[in-house]
C-alpha cells in the first residue's frame, strides 16, 4: 500500500492511493463509514500507525477499503491527484532523525571523514510534501543544497532493538530530501540549525509498507535539479544498512510509531561539484525511489 496525507477543500486528511489511479481513497470518510470495528476511526496517518500494535492498521484499511467499493458508491470515496495538496505523508511527534556520511563517496566529496556515527535531527517544523515550493532563503544564505534520501518510517514502539529483529519495527519506507544550508553547516558546531529551515524537510509522496519494499537496501535513488542528473546512487552503498542505523539510535533514544530515520545521502550534492552548483531561486527538484515513486519540489523565485 501507499499511504499518503493531503489537503482538500480545505479540509486535511490522509489515504491510500487507489490501484493503477492517480487518485487515494479518503480514509477518514472511509472509516467513518465502513470501519470494521466501530471504536476505530483513525483521523490521521499517525493515529493510524499509534494504533497499530493493538489493530492490524494495514489489514483494517483494506477491509474498509473493500467495503466501500462494493457499496455501490465507491467513488464518493476517492479524492483525485490533480484536486488535492499534498502534505508530509507522518509528522512524528519526535524531531526527524537523520544520518550524515553514511555513504563513503558522498564524505569524500565533501572531504568529511568517516570516523564515527554522525547524527543530526531535522525539526518537524521543516518537514513539507511533495510539490511544494520550498522558500529559497536568499536573506541567510547562498549556499541552499539538496540532499535525494531514503526514509524509514518507524511502525511500532521500542527501544534497545537487536539488530536482527530492527526491520520488524519497520512500517514503511518514504522519500526525503535533506535540504541543508551549507553555510551555517560550515559556521556550526552541530547540524540542527543548517537542515531545519522552513521546508527543509520535503518528504513523500508517499509511504510505501514495507512488503511491497522488499529489499531496502538495494534500490536505485536518482537526484535531478531542472532534469540534470545530480544524484545516482543505490542504498547498497551506505555504510550502515537499516537495521544496524535501528540498532544504534534504539540503544539512546525510544522509537515511536510515525519517527522517521533519514538514513543518508549519496554522492553528487551541489557543494561537492567543482565548481559547487547550489540550489536557485525557480529551480525544480525530483527525487526517484525505486517503487517508492518521485518527491518533486521547487525553489523559490526571488521576489517571493
Amino acid at each position: 500500500m501507499k499511504f499518503l496525507s493531503f489537503r482538500y477543500e480545505g479540509e486535511t486528511s490522509y489515504g491510500v492511493k487507489v490501484k493503477r489511479e492517480e487518485a487515494a481513497w479518503d480514509l477518514k470518510k472511509v472509516f467513518a463509514d465502513f470501519a470494521q470495528e466501530s471504536d476505530f476511526h483513525p483521523k490521521t496517518l499517525l493515529q493510524g500507525l499509534q494504533h497499530n500494535q493493538s489493530v492490524d492498521f494495514q489489514e483494517a484499511v483494506r477491509k474498509a477499503v473493500v467495503a466501500a467499493e462494493e457499496s455501490g458508491n465507491g467513488e464518493a470515496y476517492k479524492v483525485q491527484f490533480n484536486d488535492i495538496e499534498f502534505l508530509p505523508p507522518v509528522t512524528p511527534t519526535n524531531n526527524v532523525i537523520a544520518f550524515g556520511r553514511n555513504y563513503q563517496e558522498h564524505a569524500d566529496e565533501l572531504n568529511h571523514e568517516v570516523q564515527r556515527l554522525y547524527v543530526f535531527t531535522k525539526a518537524a517544523s521543516s518537514l513539507t510534501g511533495d510539490n511544494t515550493t520550498i522558500p529559497n532563503h536568499k536573506d541567510i544564505t547562498d549556499q541552499l543544497d539538496y540532499e535525494g534520501e531514503l526514509g524509514v518510517v518507524i511502525g511500532k514502539a521500542g527501544e534497545k532493538i537487536p539488530k536482527g529483529l530492527a526491520l520488524d519495527y519497520v512500517y514503511g519506507y518514504t522519500i526525503i530530501n535533506d535540504i541543508t544550508d551549507r553555510k551555517a553547516q560550515k559556521a556550526h558546531d552541530q547540524a540542527f540549525l543548517s537542515k531545519s529551515l522552513t521546508g527543509g524537510c520535503p518528504m513523500g509522496p508517499y509511504i510505501v509498507t514495507k512488503d511491497e519494499l522488499p529489499e531496502p537496501d538495494n534500490v536505485n535513488i536518482v537526484t535531478k535539479v531542472n532534469n540534470d542528473i545530480r544524484q545516482d546512487g543505490n542504498t547498497s552503498q551506505m555504510i550502515l544498512n537499516i537495521d544496524e542505523l535501528i540498532e544504534e539510535i534504539s540503544k539512546y533514544v525510544a522509537l515511536h510509531p510515525g519517527d522517521i530515520i533519514a538514513t543518508g545521502t549519496p554522492a553528487g550534492v551541489g557543494a561537492g561539484m567543482e565548481p559547487p552548483q547550489f540550489l536557485q531561486p525557480g529551480d525544480e527538484v525530483k527525487i526517484t525511489i525505486d517503487n517508492i515513486g518521485t518527491l518533486t519540489n521547487f525553489i523559490a523565485d526571488s521576489e517571493e
